[in-house]
């Protein structure tokens, strides 16, 4: 059965569309289960900053950040390149796991013909090993999500928050502290497949030079591992519920987020009641 996502408002009408950082939102807006709202300036996310335009630099430093959150790892940083430098802005890096995570793995991604794709790939492998690597993040990564939820709770807003593509290990993270403050889990997971949308999408880059390297056949195979499903993200909440219960006992037990820290997250970041 094909599930209907939720249909939330844009958050912005005129919503920016920077030059070489993909995927940049501002998540205020979103609604919360007792009324209330993200408040617009806050909190952002993104792809990784490292191709930043100098034109892109000025709108981010427009923004009045005070922390960005950079959850690559030391690979991702080396195939990219390290975040560009803004004023006054204190730059953390927190590696989460990579949702595709294996260098071999990758390997063959970028450099793989198609039968090894398959192999690897096919019959719906590619999107299971994504929903696994969901389920990972949330278990297997509390000690970093309860230091993102504490930063945030303390010193470290206006923030964005990003990955490489700014749709996995970000959206998780976004996703994680969304629901932290209450926000309704329809406008979550709507806020999440907005990755998908062509503007947003992570440019695909394949070392192979094989005439076929870019084809059709082979983009569907590597669909699911540039996609933000939201299977994906329900796996992740399906990880949570059946480790700790409840989403609250992920957060108090899982998270060691405590009634009052999760009370000046939703000071910091909510409109008032």
């Amino acid at each position: 059965m094909t599930q209907q996502l939720p249909q939330v408002p844009p958050v912005e009408a005129n919503e920016p569309e920077l030059a070489e950082v993909r995927n940049f939102r501002d998540v205020g807006g979103l609604p919360t289960t007792d009324g209330r709202a993200v408040r617009p300036g806050r909190l952002y996310r993104s792809g990784h900053l490292a191709h930043a335009t100098a034109a892109d630099v000025v709108f981010l430093d427009s923004l009045g950040l005070h922390t960005v959150f950079d959850f690559r790892n030391l690979a991702d940083r080396k195939v990219e390149g390290a975040d560009v430098e803004l004023p006054g802005v204190r730059n953390v890096n927190i590696p989460l796991n990579d949702p595709a995570e294996g260098k071999e793995f990758w390997r063959l991604v970028s450099e793989g013909d198609i039968d090894q794709l398959h192999a690897i790939l096919g019959e719906d492998r590619a999107a299971a090993r994504m929903s696994d690597s969901y389920r990972k993040m949330v278990v297997e990564r509390t000690a970093e999500h309860s230091r993102i939820l504490h930063a945030l709770a303390e010193d470290s807003l206006p923030a964005l928050m990003h990955c490489a593509a700014g749709k996995d290990r970000a959206g998780l993270s976004i996703a994680i502290t969304l629901l932290a403050v209450g926000v309704e889990r329809e406008a979550v997971e709507a806020d999440y497949v907005k990755s998908n949308d062509p503007h947003r999408r992570y440019k695909v880059r394949r070392s192979s030079t094989a005439p076929d390297a870019m084809s059709p056949a082979v983009m569907e195979l590597l669909s699911p591992l540039f996609d933000a499903r939201i299977e994906y993200l329900r796996a992740a909440f399906e990880a949570i519920e059946g480790t700790w219960g409840s989403l609250d006992a992920y957060f108090s037990e899982g998270l060691k987020l405590s009634p009052e820290t999760r009370e000046l997250l939703r000071l910091r970041l909510l409109t008032e009641a």
